[in-house]
């Protein structure tokens, strides 16, 4: 395997990575009752804050219109299938 190869890899990892914490940084925003529980406020900063820097890494191989729909896709797929536990 090339490091280019590697590289592309990672690309991706990095975009599921970011797919995570943007659905972790939403259910953190649902437990955290209107910004009056501390710990799930400031875990909704960590988590969009760690998603945005890891697809940030990702789009460096990845296009921008690629990215955006998997994304797209990943979370709402997700939202749909554990609608109940969020709103």
């Amino acid at each position: 395997m090339t490091l280019i190869n590697m590289e592309e890899k990672m690309s991706w990892v990095y975009l599921i990575i970011a797919i995570v914490a943007e659905v972790f940084g939403t259910t953190s925003m649902k437990l955290s009752q209107g910004l009056s529980k501390l710990w799930p406020s400031v875990m909704i900063f960590v988590f969009y804050g760690l998603s945005l820097v890891f697809l940030t890494v990702s789009l460096k191989k990845i296009d921008i219109s690629v990215a955006y729909a998997i994304w797209s896709r990943v979370r709402d797929s997700y939202y749909c299938s554990h609608w109940y536990f969020i709103v």
